[in-house]
């Protein structure tokens, strides 16, 4: 139980960085939408440039996890429709709710008490596509 505490302190850690970054700001999603400033691309850019590396990484460096297993990682069959009806939810949520997932969780810990309705609904999300899955074109 203990080792869990560590994810827990990084996530309140992610959550303060994100936070005085102003990336859970509905404001600034705003401005990047009406293209007016970069700051949230170069949030995000920095995110996906992170992201390249360190996958790049792990598979060039065969790193293991925590629990001393190969990390693999499955290539995705190649397609657009998943990524099109995906994406279209993930933004109509995204703009409904002034927030994507992981901000969602922030805006709750920092007073926003109705963010809760939208984790819920998250959650019932996922958990309606967990049993339509095998149902939906992939």
């Amino acid at each position: 139980m203990g080792k869990y505490f560590k994810f827990f302190g990084l996530g309140i850690l992610f959550g303060i960085i994100l936070t005085k970054a102003e990336v859970i700001s509905w404001y600034r999603m705003y401005e990047m939408f009406k293209f007016q400033s970069f700051h949230m691309y170069g949030v995000i850019g920095s995110a996906v440039l992170i992201g390249i590396v360190v996958i790049q990484l792990i598979k060039r460096l065969k790193i293991k996890s925590l629990s001393g297993h190969e990390i693999m990682i499955v290539p995705k069959e190649r397609g657009y429709k998943r990524y099109l009806y995906g994406g279209t939810i993930f933004g109509l949520g995204w703009a409904l709710t002034g927030a994507c997932p992981g901000p969602m969780f922030i805006l709750f810990g920092n007073g926003f008490l109705m963010m809760l309705a939208v984790i819920v609904s998250a959650a019932a999300g996922t958990f309606t596509y967990g049993l339509l899955k095998n149902k939906l074109p992939h």
